[in-house]
This record gives C-alpha cells, sequence and structure tokens, in this order.
C-alpha cells in the first residue's frame, strides 16, 4: 500500500512540474536536446571514419576530435540549460 502511495504522489509531482513549464522553457529544452543530437551524430560519423583510417595516427586523430566534438556539443547544451533554469 505504502508503494502505490509513493508512487502516486511521485506522479503527482511530475504531473506539477510538468504543468509549470511554459512554451519558452520547453522550446529551449529541445534546443538544447537538438544541440548534443547533433554534436553525437557528427561524432558517430567522425568514429566511424576514424574505423576505416588507414593507419593508428589518423585513428587517433580522428577519435580525438569526435571526442572533441562531442564535448564541445555537451557543454553547449548545457549552457542552455543553465540559461532556462536561470530564466525560469
Amino acid at each position: 500500500m505504502t508503494r502505490i502511495l509513493a508512487l502516486a504522489a511521485l506522479a503527482g509531482t511530475l504531473t506539477l512540474a510538468a504543468a509549470c513549464s511554459g512554451p519558452e522553457e520547453d522550446a529551449g529544452h529541445r534546443q538544447a536536446d537538438a544541440v548534443e543530437a547533433q554534436g553525437e551524430a557528427q561524432a558517430d560519423a567522425l568514429e566511424r571514419q576514424a574505423d576505416a583510417a588507414p593507419s593508428a595516427v589518423q585513428k587517433d586523430a580522428l577519435n580525438r576530435q569526435a571526442d572533441a566534438v562531442e564535448d564541445a556539443a555537451d557543454a553547449k547544451a548545457d549552457a542552455i540549460e543553465k540559461e532556462i533554469d536561470r530564466k525560469h
């Protein structure tokens, strides 16, 4: 019974939190998600190139570049999220 009550309370809290976000906040979260997804896609493409690279030096360089692209996208998405949190 307590488990059911806890789940009901959690569902109510999540519903309330979702109701508090507005269209601007939702758009910002979607933008952050898109930035992160784009970075992951670019990093994945670089990693595929690395897998096909003819030398270990090229492979390492492409993998480092993939990591840098993904880190930059994550940082940009985090900055967007922080700005959203600051405004709302």
